[in-house]
């Protein structure tokens, strides 16, 4: 939903309820989008460390699994 910075002022306990119950409320200010109000817990979400793509790995499950290497002769490449 949009409210005008005038309505978002008048009625903030509103708006805030909003964000709580329905997600990101956005405020609009001479008809331009100005700011969002969310909850804190969507702020947090925002604002948490993401993990680097090594640790994501790092921290999956340890699976022991054995491959099998399969002898298999080279194709020539003409350079």
């Amino acid at each position: 939903m949009s409210w005008r910075l005038r309505d978002a002022r008048d009625r903030f306990s509103e708006l805030v309820e909003k964000a709580l119950t329905e997600g990101p409320q956005h405020v609009t200010r001479r008809g331009r989008p100005t700011v969002v109000v969310i909850s804190e817990a969507e702020y947090q979400t925002l604002v948490k460390p993401r993990q680097s793509l090594a640790e994501y790995l790092l921290s999956a499950p340890k699976v022991d699994i054995e491959f099998e290497r399969v002898n298999v002769p080279l194709r020539d490449v003409d350079l």
